[in-house]
């Protein structure tokens, strides 16, 4: 699988397509495929990681960033619900969080720190569950 990630507006890292791309090896994928990380520990009483989700799409004979989106809760107790904490938005061009819509290069340092926490959760803490789709 081949991801172009050289020319978005957001400075996705060769470190975090590799690890991507590794995930895919034996999936098969027409159109696109989504990438569902869950901390099961994860509520809204105690903490914990949040939730992402990575979805790419084919386009000829490469695979695209559509999105990526990291999801808190929000609300206690019973009213507490998963929000999108963080939506990088490549399709669209923007970026979006808990207080607005923004042009997605308004996120350039935000990303930055959010890509570099997230592969380490990922990777170095082990502590997402992983589930793929695939159209």
């Amino acid at each position: 699988m081949h991801i172009e990630y050289q020319d978005l507006a957001l400075p996705v890292s060769k470190r975090f397509v590799d690890a991507i791309t590794k995930l895919t090896e034996h999936q098969q994928a027409d159109d696109s495929i989504t990438f569902n990380f869950r901390d099961p520990n994860y509520s809204a009483e105690n903490g914990g990681f949040h939730a992402v989700e990575i979805q790419l799409e084919k386009h000829g004979v490469s695979w695209h960033f559509c999105y990526i989106t990291d999801f808190t809760y929000v609300g206690i107790g019973l009213f507490a619900e998963l929000a999108k904490d963080l939506d990088f938005d490549f399709q669209a061009g923007v970026f979006q969080n808990l207080h607005g819509l923004f042009p997605i290069e308004v996120a350039l340092d935000i990303y930055q720190i959010w890509e570099g926490n997230f592969l380490h959760y990922w990777q170095v803490l082990n502590v997402y569950t992983i589930q793929i789709a695939s159209d």
